[in-house]
């Protein structure tokens, strides 16, 4: 038995690695469409991702339905597990007006954690006084304090 609550997006595991995504896809949603509205299928090509999918209803209903239903089934040969999403999806963000795009700031300072900004600056002028090219250079340690306290 799972702790994780109810939800319109259910897990899969134990999906067969060696099938078309679109074949998958496809297959995933003739089997799951027959306990309520899918609402989006999502199968990814990636290592990590490759014998997982997430398949997202209209309704906790229907999911609830599907998950008790198809749980351990044999698809391609292989005995399903199903268990609910952990996070909300996309698609029932959007639906019940929750979604939010992340912003280019957030994604900044999440990934300049321990990486090294590069700077681009000007390396010389011509003669009409406009830089000539542009060159790049880690900023110095006073540069990076001033970056923090605005």
């Amino acid at each position: 038995m799972s702790d994780t609550e109810p939800s319109q997006t259910l897990y899969l595991q134990n999906l067969p690695d060696k099938v078309n995504m679109e074949e998958l896809r496809a297959s995933l949603y003739h089997l799951f469409v027959t306990y309520g509205m899918i609402l989006e299928i999502v199968t990814k090509k990636a290592n990590e991702m490759r014998e997982q999918a997430f398949v997202v209803y209209e309704d906790v209903v229907s999911a609830t339905a599907a998950k008790r239903a198809l749980d351990g089934f044999a698809f391609y040969d292989r005995p399903l597990k199903i268990d609910y999403a952990k996070t909300k999806s996309y698609a029932v963000a959007k639906l019940d007006g929750t979604y939010r795009m992340q912003s280019l700031d957030s994604n900044k300072k999440a990934s300049s954690g321990s990486n090294k900004v590069m700077k681009r600056e000007p390396a010389g002028e011509d003669e009409d006084g406009r830089p000539s090219k542009m060159v790049r250079r880690e900023p110095s340690e006073s540069e990076d304090d001033d970056e923090d306290d605005e």
